[in-house]
C-alpha cells in the first residue's frame, strides 16, 4: 500500500457534487492499494499514520502526532499512486488493486483510523472526489509499505 500523508490546517472532500466533508487541523490521507497487497498490513499502515510525529511541539520540532494531539484525518482512496511511469507519457495501472481487494483494503483503512482518530471523514472507493486543502508547512510524508518487506 501507499499513503501519502500531507499535515494540513484544514481540508475537505465533496463526492459526487454531494456536502463537503470536512476536517481542521490534522491529516489528508491519499491511500493507494498495490494488487500484491494483503489486509493484513492495514491495521500496522493505519497505526504507523496516526502516530506520525509530524506536528511541532513547544520548541517548533516535529515531534507530535495527530492521535497525541486529538486530531482529525481526512482519507481518499487513489489508485493513481501506483501509476507507472516507465515508459511513454501515459501513466500505466496495471498494479493498482482491484475490487474486492481495493475496497476492502480501504474500507477497512478507514475503520483503523477510526479506533486511532476520533473525527476519520472520507471519500468513497471510485467516486468522482474534489479535494481541498491547506497543507500546513508544507509537510507531507509517502509512506510504501513494500519498503517494510524490503527490510
Amino acid at each position: 500500500m501507499r499513503a501519502v500523508i500531507q499535515r494540513v490546517s484544514h481540508a475537505n472532500v465533496v463526492v459526487n457534487g454531494g456536502a463537503p466533508r470536512a476536517i481542521e487541523q490534522g491529516l489528508v490521507i491519499l491511500l493507494g492499494v498495490r494488487d500484491t497487497d494483503t489486509l493484513a498490513i492495514v491495521p500496522k499502515l493505519a497505526e504507523k499514520c496516526a502516530g506520525l510525529r509530524i506536528f511541532t511541539d513547544s520548541e517548533g520540532k516535529l515531534n507530535l502526532s495527530a492521535k497525541e494531539l486529538g486530531y482529525s484525518a481526512l482519507v481518499v482512496s487513489n489508485f493513481t499512486l501506483y501509476g507507472n511511469t516507465k515508459k511513454g507519457m501515459r501513466p500505466s495501472f496495471i498494479a493498482a488493486a482491484k475490487p474486492p481487494l481495493s475496497v476492502e483494503a480501504y474500507d477497512l483503512f478507514v475503520a483503523e483510523m477510526q479506533k486511532h482518530l476520533t473525527n476519520v471523514q472520507h471519500g468513497e472507493f471510485g467516486a468522482d472526489m474534489q479535494i481541498t486543502l491547506c497543507n500546513d508547512g508544507p509537510v507531507t510524508i509517502v509512506i510504501d509499505t513494500d519498503d517494510w518487506k524490503r527490510e
